[in-house]
């Protein structure tokens, strides 16, 4: 059977809103990815490979992404961006080839929402138990593997609470959430929100993210030739995953999406 061409799948697999969703597609998906994806889309639509199938690999990139950050000095950097990024790659593909060959899957959509959750709290873990030089011929700090955890359980909390406004509006009966209804309702709260995003400081303990600046302060390290940089990053994520945690609750039950 011949292989569409990319043009023949374009309009299928990308049909409109899906880039342009303000919460549901990545800036590097937009960017770059999705054009990748396309390539391999092509090769794929007519074996035997499920969406189902590469969502679970997705998941296992992304989980792979913490041991590799266990790799001392830039290459473990290098191999964390790699793992998140394959993880990005088929989280494309899996939603691409199902909607190519209509294959939905409630299962599917399950376990890319967890595969999400996983990669974060990866990358984060990875990142504080690198911080804290296990392999290294001094002592452990597990502080800053407690620092990593902390902003991993932060990441995770964060998708939590967008996640459960649709488990809370469909267990009283209430249809999926409005884009609208996200705004805060107060115009304090409106100038807030929109300061967080031009700023954007949140996406940071996010998987993508977190890998380029882990990398980033690999660089660094090494030039210094400590952790220096690995551990003020740790506790900066940290920070940021709390007063994120915090403030995104804040801003949910400011806004229309639990009325």
């Amino acid at each position: 059977m011949q292989k569409p061409s990319v043009a023949e799948l374009r309009p299928v697999v990308h049909p409109p809103g899906v880039k342009d969703r303000r919460s549901g597609e990545h800036w590097a998906g937009r960017l770059y990815m999705r054009e990748l994806s396309l390539r391999i889309d092509r090769h794929l639509v007519n074996t035997k490979v499920t969406p189902n199938q590469l969502t679970y690999l997705m998941t296992v990139f992304g989980v792979l992404a913490a041991p590799a950050l266990l790799v001392p000095g830039i290459p473990g950097a290098v191999l964390g961006v790699l793992m998140v990024q394959l993880y990005l790659l088929f989280d494309c593909v899996d939603g691409e080839l199902a909607r190519w060959r209509k294959q939905y899957s409630m299962a599917g959509v399950y376990v890319d929402r967890v595969g999400a959750y996983l990669c974060d709290a990866a990358v984060l873990v990875g990142f504080g138990l690198r911080a804290a030089d296990l392999w290294g011929s001094g002592r452990i700090d597990w502080l800053w593997a407690f620092l990593g955890t902390l902003a991993a359980l932060g990441a995770i909390l964060i998708k939590a609470e967008t996640d459960l406004v649709g488990v809370a509006r469909h267990q009283t009966g209430k249809p999926p959430v409005q884009e609208s209804a996200s705004e805060p309702r107060s115009s304090g709260m409106a100038l807030a929100r929109k300061a967080a995003a031009a700023l954007k400081f949140h996406r940071l303990v996010l998987g993508v993210e977190a890998s380029l600046l882990i990398l980033v302060l690999a660089v660094l390290d090494t030039v210094r030739d400590d952790l220096f940089f690995s551990r003020l990053g740790v506790a900066v994520l940290a920070g940021i995953a709390i007063l994120q945690t915090l403030l995104h609750l804040v801003s949910i039950l400011a806004s229309s999406r639990l009325k």
